[in-house]
C-alpha cells in the first residue's frame, strides 16, 4: 500500500500517439515547480523504447525491473543507488536502458518496492503506456488517480471510451479516472461533447503548440522547466493546482478492488513470469463462464451504442423488439467467435444472460418471473438473496460485475425521472409492474451496489386470500369492511416487510365506487380498482438540488383536489401532522401506514412524526389531534415461521386526562407449533363493543353484535402459512364468555399500563 503522505498518479493513453509520455514528464516537472515537492517519474510503458530517457535527457541508473528486484532495504542512501536525479530536483526511474530492451517486471515485486519508495516522495507519476498488463494494473490498484490522455478527434475519443469501459469492467471506480484533453486547437471536437461521451469531467485542456514541444524534445528538457512562461507550460500548472486542490485527497480514499485485471482480448503480456491479461493468472478470480460473459459484454460495447439505441427506441414496442433482435444477433456472433466449442444449452444460457444484462434487468429477470419469490435482495453482484414462503435463501444467480448491476439500477430509475450517482447514492423507485425498489451504491454501500425489490403480486390480493392464508378471519374482514365503508380513519401499523401496503390496498378496495380517492406515495404501489382515483407520487430534487416534491407537499395539495378520501402509502415524517389535519377536517375514511410493533407504539410513533413537522406544538395538542382523527389501528406482523397475521385490531377511544385511550377488539394469540414448525394460534374477539357501533346503527347500518363475542362456529385450529399462498388455514374461537363492557387501555407518555 502506498504511504499515506504520497500520491501515486498513473498516466494512461486513450490511444497511441496522444502525447501521453510528454504529458507524464511535464506533469511530474510541474509538481516539482508548482508544489516544490519531492516527485518521482517512473516509465512503465510496455512499449517504451526509452522515450522518457529522451524527454528528460536522463540515462537511468536502474530500470524499474532492476528496482523491483533490488535486494536491500530502501533508505535515503540506498535510494541514491537506484534513482536517477534531474537538475531540477525531479527523480526518475526508466523502463529500459536502451531501445533494444523490453520491459519485464513482476507485479508483486513492483508493488512491494513502490510501497517502500513512496515514503520518500510526495508525488509519484507513472507513465503506464497504452496497453495494460498485470504490472500496470497493480499500479492502478494503488493509485490515487489515473489521468487518461485523449485528443479532440472522433477516433481517439472512441478508443478512449473503450479503454474506460475496459477499466470499469475490472470493477474499478469511475471517479478515479480523470480526463485530460491534449493538443487542443480551434478545430476538433468540443470539450463538452467529449466529456459527455466519456461520462467523465475534463480536468485539464493542453493547447496544441508543436513548436514548443518539438524544441523541448530536441533539447531533452521538459518544456515546463525550460519554457515555463508559455501557455503550454502554464496549462500543466493549472492541472497540478486542480489535482492538489482536494481532488487527490478525495480520490485516495476511494475503495478499490484488489487483484483487478482486464479481460480484453487485445491485452498483451508485459510481465515476467505472467500470462497475458486474458490468461489464467490475470483472471484467476473469475470462473470461465463469467470471464466469457465479460468478454462478450466488452465486444457488445464496441459493436453497438446501446444507451443511444435504448433511448431512441423507448416507448416504441416495434423499435424495442428490433433492438432486442439486433442485440441478440450480435451477442450470438460474439459468443461463437470467442468460444465456438460451447454446448448448445450453455450457449443459449449465456446469450440470454448477456442479453438480459444489456437490455433488461439481468439476473433479476428470472427471479421476477418466479411467482414463489416475494422479495429480492442483492448485496453486490455475487450475492442475490430471495424470500420464498417467508424464508430467506441465497439464489444461484449472479451478475457479471458490479458495473452491470449498476447499469441495471440506472435502467430502473432513469425512466422514472430519478437519478442515482455520487451526489445521490440512494433512491426509491418502482418497476413497471409496480414492484417497489430501493437501491444504494458506493460509497454508502461498501461491497458494491445494494438493491432490494419488494415484488408486486401479479395476482390481485383479495380478502379471500387473507382468509385462506390465515392472516385474519371472516368476522374480522366483515368488521373492517363496514368500518371502511362508514368512513372510519384507519392506521395500519407494522414492521418492515409485514404486509402493511398490501393490507392497505385490500382495505382500499372497500371504499365505495362513487367516492373520489387521492393516493399519495413515495413510489406508487397501490392499485385501487375504483374508477375515480388520482394517484400522486413524490419527486426527488434535480441535479441543482431543487424541485423536490415531498409527501407533505402532496398531502397539502390533495386537499385542494376535492377528495372524499386520502390514502397515504406511508407516514414517515412531519407529513403525519398534515395527514391528521386532513382526517380532522372532513376527509373521513382516510388511511395510511406507520412503522410500529404494537398499537400503543403506533400512537407514540404518530406523536414523534408530528413533532418532526416543526410546528412546536405541545404534546397534549398532538395527542388530541390523534385521538380526534384516528378511529382504528390495525396491527399486522410477520411471525417467526414467515407467515403474516393481523395481530390486533384496536379502537382509539379518545382522551382521558393527558393520555390516549385504546381498547382492543380482536387479537391473534400464539399457542405453539405444529409438526412442520408452523405457528398454531387463534384469533380472539375480545368481547368489547366498539364505541362507534352505535353511530353506525343510527345510520341504519346494523353490525351483528356476535362479531365481537366468542360465540360462533365450532373451534378450528389456525395454522400459519406463507403470505404468498398455501392451504387454507381455518380458525377457531375460544369458549363463550359473552359480551363485556368496553374497557380501555391508556397510552401515551407517562402511561405505565
Amino acid at each position: 500500500m502506498i504511504h499515506e503522505n504520497c500520491h501515486l498518479i498513473g498516466i494512461l493513453g486513450g490511444k497511441g500517439g496522444v502525447g501521453k509520455s510528454v504529458f507524464a514528464a511535464n506533469l511530474a516537472a510541474a509538481f516539482v515547480v508548482e508544489m516544490r515537492a519531492k516527485t518521482l517519474l517512473i516509465d512503465l510503458d510496455a512499449e517504451s523504447a526509452g522515450d522518457q530517457n529522451i524527454i528528460t535527457g536522463l540515462r537511468p541508473i536502474k530500470t524499474i525491473s532492476e528496482v523491483a528486484n533490488f535486494p536491500g532495504t530502501f533508505t535515503p542512501n540506498t535510494l541514491n543507488q537506484v534513482i536517477t536525479p534531474h537538475p531540477s530536483g525531479l527523480s526518475f526511474i526508466g523502463a529500459v536502458h536502451s531501445p533494444d530492451q523490453k520491459l519485464s517486471v513482476a507485479p508483486d515485486l513492483l508493488k512491494k518496492q513502490l510501497m517502500n519508495i513512496s515514503q520518500f516522495y510526495k508525488f509519484i507519476v507513472v507513465d503506464l503506456g497504452t496497453e495494460l498488463g498485470d504490472a500496470q494494473m497493480s499500479v492502478i490498484e494503488d493509485a490515487s488517480a489515473v489521468i487518461i490522455i485523449t485528443t479532440p478527434e472522433v477516433l481517439v475519443v472512441n478508443q478512449t471510451r473503450r479503454k474506460i469501459n475496459d477499466l470499469l469492467t475490472a470493477t474499478l471506480p469511475s471517479e478515479m479516472f480523470q480526463i485530460v484533453l491534449n493538443k487542443v486547437s480551434r478545430t476538433g471536437l468540443a470539450p463538452q461533447a467529449i466529456s459527455q461521451s466519456l461520462r467523465r469531467p475534463i480536468i485539464g485542456s493542453i493547447p496544441q503548440d508543436d513548436g514548443t514541444a518539438f524544441s523541448s524534445l530536441q533539447r531533452s528538457m521538459p518544456f515546463v522547466l525550460s519554457q515555463g512562461n508559455t501557455p503550454l507550460a502554464k496549462s500543466y500548472h493549472e492541472v497540478v493546482r486542480k489535482l492538489t486542490g482536494g481532488v487527490l485527497q478525495k480520490l485516495k480514499a476511494l475503495n478499490k478492488p484488489k487483484g483487478a485485471s482486464l479481460s480484453n482480448k487485445t491485452g498483451s503480456s508485459t510481465d515476467k513470469g505472467s500470462t497475458s491479461t486474458t490468461g489464467k493468472k490475470a483472471s484467476h478470480h473469475l470462473d470461465p463462464i463469467t470471464l466469457l460473459k465479460i468478454q462478450v459484454h466488452n465486444g457488445l460495447i464496441k459493436e453497438m451504442d446501446l444507451k443511444k439505441d435504448m433511448t431512441s427506441s423507448q416507448g416504441d414496442e416495434q423499435k424495442e423488439q428490433e433492438l432486442r433482435n439486433k442485440t441478440q444477433k450480435v451477442i450470438a456472433q460474439l459468443v461463437d467467435q470467442i468460444s465456438p466449442q460451447l454446448a448448445r444449452a450453455e450457449r443459449s444460457q449465456i446469450i440470454k444472460q448477456v442479453l438480459d444484462e444489456a437490455l433488461g434487468l439481468g439476473a433479476l429477470e428470472d427471479l421476477l418471473a418466479d411467482p414463489s419469490v416475494t422479495e429480492i435482495m442483492v448485496n453486490g453482484h455475487e450475492k442475490i438473496f430471495v424470500e420464498k414462503s417467508g424464508k430467506l435463501t441465497l439464489s444461484g444467480v449472479t451478475f457479471t460485475s458490479n458495473l452491470q448491476l449498476r447499469n441495471v439500477i440506472e435502467r430502473i430509475v432513469t425512466p422514472l425521472g430519478r437519478r442515482i450517482d455520487e451526489k445521490t447514492p440512494y433512491v426509491d423507485a418502482r418497476l413497471q409492474d409496480g414492484s417497489r425498489v430501493n437501491a444504494v451504491i458506493e460509497p454508502l454501500s461498501i461491497d458494491g451496489p445494494a438493491l432490494t425489490i419488494r415484488k408486486f403480486a401479479k395476482e390481485v390480493i383479495t380478502p379471500a386470500h387473507y382468509i385462506n392464508w390465515g392472516t385474519l378471519t371472516q368476522p374480522m374482514i366483515d368488521f373492517l369492511k363496514v368500518c371502511v365503508e362508514q368512513g372510519l380513519n384507519i392506521i395500519i401499523s407494522g414492521g418492515t416487510g409485514s404486509g402493511k401496503t398490501t393490507l392497505l390496498n385490500v382495505l382500499s378496495g372497500f371504499i365505495p365506487v362513487n367516492e373520489r380517492i387521492v393516493t399519495v406515495e413515495d413510489a406508487a404501489e397501490l392499485q385501487l380498482g375504483q374508477e375515480h382515483v388520482v394517484r400522486l407520487e413524490t419527486r426527488p430534487a434535480n441535479m441543482e438540488g431543487s424541485g423536490e416534491i415531498t409527501i407533505r407537499d402532496l398531502i397539502k395539495n390533495s386537499l385542494r383536489m376535492r377528495p372524499d378520501r386520502i390514502v397515504v402509502g406511508e407516514c414517515r415524517d412531519g407529513a403525519a401532522l398534515d395527514m391528521l389535519s386532513a382526517m380532522n377536517t372532513g376527509h373521513d375514511g382516510s388511511m395510511t401506514t406507520v412503522h410500529a410493533n404494537t398499537p400503543k407504539e403506533g400512537i407514540s410513533r404518530l406523536e414523534t412524526l408530528c413533532l418532526m413537522a416543526g410546528m412546536d406544538l405541545p404534546v397534549k395538542a398532538i395527542r388530541e389531534q390523534i385521538a380526534g382523527a384516528v378511529n382504528l389501528i390495525i396491527q399486522i406482523g410477520r411471525l417467526s415461521d414467515g407467515s403474516r397475521k393481523v395481530k390486533s385490531i384496536t379502537e382509539v377511544v379518545g382522551m382521558q386526562g393527558e393520555t390516549i385511550t385504546l381498547q382492543e377488539i380482536f387479537r391473534f394469540k400464539e399457542e405453539g407449533f405444529d409438526k412442520n414448525r408452523k405457528i398454531i394460534g387463534q384469533f380472539q374477539p375480545m368481547g368489547l363493543i366498539p364505541t362507534f357501533i352505535e353511530k353506525f346503527e343510527q345510520r341504519g347500518v346494523n353490525v351483528p353484535r356476535n362479531l365481537f363475542t366468542n360465540q360462533g362456529p365450532p373451534p378450528k385450529t389456525a395454522t400459519s402459512s406463507s403470505s404468498g399462498g398455501g392451504r387454507p388455514s381455518p380458525t377457531r374461537t375460544s369458549p363463550s364468555t359473552g359480551l363485556k363492557r368496553p374497557s380501555v387501555k391508556k397510552t401515551g407518555t407517562g402511561d405505565n399500563s
